[in-house]
């Protein structure tokens, strides 16, 4: 369980020299234009990466989660935000049509998103409702054969780029008996009269991720457009979370390994008071302490993933899933921020400066702990794991 097969270090391999050949020349400038690389994506596509884990009838490889979890880590360790754009396009993307669409919506939509020719995206935040995701106040309405829907969506990934086909949307379609609010997804193409592309966010960090917020005025979209099934909408979108959080994790333990990479590297070859700055316990330490975050990272991204790869296989419960996803994401994404302040610490003044990749580091580390559910929702699944009475 906790060795990966000769398959997949093989596969890393193959990632790895895609991320260093044409990712690594790159990031830096995407990074100061702010530029999402859409020419990247159809690459992505030709390497599978978007398939791993869609079925050959769609143009996938019927491969398994643990692969995607993988290919994340490495492009992750090269450029968060081409790790993201993966990350989103499968999990947020390409899974809710894959797990909850029904024959029609899989033909139509899923080819060009598995080969990197289309981009999909995953509308559940709002202005008001993040991780109070049952608070949704998108409202959709069926008037004779459409949906009409009425709405904002904020922090979208993939929802504006030249080639995003699709977003899937959490509204409330009614009201259920207990009078909560029924809250269904639908799926609404680009370019649908009425549904504008905000801006793009000015951000922290990712900035070669494309991220926007969504209105909508009175969009209206067949009435087979329901993903899934009326009222199952919240449900649906927590259960892709769950696979959303292992990868995040994924991607964390790459920007994890990335800064132990560069603090060995500096720590080594950095001269301070005549000798290498890792001849002192001070740093020497640090990085020692480095090392074992991230590899306790590695190990629970994984175990997450080989539990959500047995679980479908029949062998794994969907409880344990939840719990080791959660775990995974709060432990990996605390590693990562706190590895970046290291390796900031270790490069000194030059960790501040934007032509070191450790700046970059830095400033993409934190929406780790926010993002996919943040440190405190992961905190709340875990102790609800336990059997703990949490609210």
């Amino acid at each position: 369980m906790f060795e990966l097969s000769e398959e997949h270090e093989d596969f890393r391999r193959v990632v790895r020299e895609f991320a260093a050949e044409r990712v690594a020349p790159h990031v830096a400038q995407w990074d100061e234009e702010h530029r999402f690389p859409v020419e990247l994506v159809p690459e992505m596509g030709d390497l599978g990466l978007f398939g791993l884990v869609a079925p050959e009838e769609y143009g996938g490889a019927g491969g398994d989660f643990t692969s995607l979890c993988v290919a994340i880590e490495e492009l992750g360790r090269v450029d968060q935000s081409v790790g993201i754009t993966l990350s989103a396009g499968v999990g947020l993307g390409i899974n809710p049509i894959l797990t909850f669409g029904s024959t029609e919506q899989k033909e139509r939509w899923l080819p060009d998103l598995v080969a990197g020719r289309a981009l999909a995206a995953f509308g559940l935040t709002e202005p008001e409702a993040g991780s109070d995701a049952g608070a949704t106040r998108t409202r959709a309405r069926l008037d004779g054969d459409a949906w009409v829907v009425d709405g904002a969506k904020a922090f979208i990934t993939n929802s504006g780029t030249s080639i995003t086909s699709v977003v899937t949307v959490t509204a409330r379609t009614g009201e259920r008996p207990d009078g909560r609010p029924e809250i269904s997804a639908v799926m609404v193409p680009s370019g649908t009269p009425g549904f504008t592309v905000e801006p793009a966010y000015r951000k922290l960090g990712w900035h070669a991720s494309d991220t926007h917020g969504l209105s909508f005025d009175g969009v209206r979209v067949p009435a087979g457009n329901l993903l899934g099934e009326r009222g199952r909408g919240f449900h649906q979108f927590l259960a892709i979370l769950d696979d959303g959080r292992i990868a995040i994790s994924a991607l964390a333990v790459g920007l994890a390994q990335a800064c132990l990479e560069a603090c060995t590297e500096q720590a080594r070859t950095r001269v301070a008071f005549g000798r290498p700055i890792g001849a002192n316990q001070g740093v020497s330490f640090a990085v020692a302490d480095l090392a074992v975050a991230v590899e306790a990272a590695r190990l629970l991204t994984y175990k997450a993933a080989w539990l959500k790869d047995e679980h479908t296989a029949g062998r794994r419960s969907l409880a344990e899933v939840k719990q080791a996803a959660a775990i995974a994401k709060l432990h990996s994404s605390t590693a990562a921020v706190d590895a970046t302040r290291v390796a900031t610490q270790v490069f000194g003044g030059s960790g501040f400066i934007e032509e070191y990749p450790v700046a970059r580091f830095y400033r993409d580390a934190k929406i780790l702990e926010i993002g996919e559910g943040t440190s405190e929702v992961q905190r709340l699944v875990i102790a609800r794991g336990l059997g703990l009475p949490v609210d």
